[in-house]
């Protein structure tokens, strides 16, 4: 594995290689396994692990990439050679900046490379596995999924003395219990960088759970229905809209946040802020310039307050139509490697408890409930109107009718059409955040949410 040493003298050969105006390296190391598991048993282990080389050269107010995987001499020397081919044939970008120069962090990044994690083996996953296998036998249920667990290391250096790096471990399970009956599975998933914090067992006691209670589902006829959303529901359902409060969204006229930037959007019970530094997130305190991440509150008692910005994009901003109406614009460290097309994204999302309010667990949703719906989580979710921010998908392993306060059975799954501008106008009740997981977006800190008129459109068939 690459430490920040190798990573320099790396780097140092690179520019020996150059006669570029600038010159940035990111060097990528990663080390992954993964554990498959389904019908009760392991069938895949595979390990991988390897170091990409990507190389930026600037050259008359050009710019453009090239990457290796092999790091010797000969290779190395290709990269640029390619990566300063490109650069020549370009057009000029008028708005290119000087790469970025060494700016201290707003804080300590925090510590996210774990032994628990990097240390852990195919022995160790396959354990977990066995135990996740006879809690599905325990319930005369068959179980799938993954486990899988790795470590990382990231560096960012550029011909201006920046120099940027990060290390990091990864562990994540994925479980699905699955009955005989159509319609009759539960699911759960949770990572983390410390492996100590996932409990195999427990996430298989829950999915099986709600495969048990989810047996010979009813249909229930669609239409607006209150709701309970567990937090990879919340997670899945909102994770696409942060791409918005990106500032080349906003740029491209393409942002739902065009005009609202400043207003009151959303509910007073709903604050969003983006932090690298929290401690229940993950990845690195910089971005894909080296530019320290700065903590930013996207959302304030339902107000938007602030988009992201790359350094390029602030620029562009300033000069721009919107520039006085958008909030406060500086970079912010949220862009990605240069060149791109996506700009820059918050992708530490962090929901904050509302304050002056009690969080209710799930159960106290429930039981707060007088007729509504429990939805574990939801897939192949897609955008349908981008300005209102109406989504359409469908719920997923572990749907059930609420009355009286209580689950009552399971129910066949629904497609339902909605706008997430709409469901967090329609907030009763936040839960206490957890970093979630999902299959449709990236990791959050989001909380259970309790909320009214959820449209359901139409019934599956599972």
């Amino acid at each position: 594995m690459l430490n920040e040493e190798r990573a320099s003298a790396l780097f140092d050969r690179v520019r020996s290689f150059t006669s570029a105006d600038e010159l940035e390296v990111i060097v990528n190391d990663v080390r992954h396994s993964l554990t498959r598991f389904a019908n009760n048993s392991i069938h895949q282990n595979v390990a991988e692990e390897g170091v990409v080389v990507s190389v930026r050269t600037v050259i008359g107010g050009k710019t453009a990439r090239a990457t290796t995987n092999k790091l010797d001499d000969a290779s190395l020397r290709r990269a640029v050679a390619a990566a300063e081919q490109l650069t020549r044939v370009l057009e000029r970008d008028p708005d290119l900046l000087p790469m970025a120069a060494p700016q201290p962090a707003p804080r300590q990044a925090p510590s996210r490379r774990f032994d628990s994690s990097a240390g852990l083996t195919a022995e160790d996953r396959a354990a977990a596995v066995g135990k996740i296998v006879d809690i599905a036998k325990k319930n005369g249920l068959v179980t799938a999924g993954i486990f899988s667990s790795g470590e990382s290391f990231e560096g960012i250096l550029n011909s201006r003395g920046l120099s940027a790096f990060h290390r990091q471990s990864h562990a994540e399970i994925s479980v699905t219990m699955l009955a005989d009956e159509v319609g009759s599975s539960g699911w759960q998933k949770a990572n983390s960088p410390d492996a100590g914090k996932l409990n195999a067992a427990a996430l298989a006691e829950t999915a099986a759970r709600k495969a048990r209670e989810s047996a010979k589902p009813r249909e229930l006829a669609p239409g607006k229905y209150d709701v309970v959303l567990e937090p990879a529901a919340v997670l899945d359902l909102s994770g696409s809209m942060f791409y918005d409060f990106g500032a080349q969204s906003m740029l491209d006229e393409r942002s739902f946040l065009n005009g609202r930037v400043g207003k009151q959007l959303f509910g007073e019970n709903l604050t969003i802020r983006d932090d690298a530094y929290h401690p229940l997130q993950s990845g690195a305190a910089f971005d894909g310039e080296g530019v320290p991440r700065e903590p930013v509150t996207l959302v304030e008692g339902g107000v938007v307050k602030n988009l992201v910005y790359s350094r390029g994009n602030a620029a562009r901003m300033k000069s721009s139509a919107h520039g006085g109406s958008v909030g406060n614009v500086a970079a912010t460290g949220h862009g990605f490697p240069l060149p791109n097309e996506m700009g820059d994204a918050p992708m530490n999302i962090v929901f904050e408890a509302p304050k002056g309010t009690k969080t209710r667990t799930v159960e106290q949703m429930i039981a707060a409930t007088e007729r509504g719906v429990l939805v574990t989580r939801c897939w192949y979710i897609r955008e349908v109107e981008p300005y209102e921010k109406i989504v359409t998908g469908m719920t997923r392993d572990g749907t059930f009718l609420v009355e009286g306060g209580k689950i009552k059975h399971g129910i066949l799954n629904f497609r339902f059409n909605q706008s997430l501008v709409e469901l967090f106008n329609k907030i009763v009740a936040l839960g206490q955040p957890v970093r979630a997981s999902g299959e449709e977006s990236f990791d959050m800190v989001v909380p259970a949410m309790q909320a009214r008129d959820f449209n359901f459109t139409e019934v599956t068939r599972f």
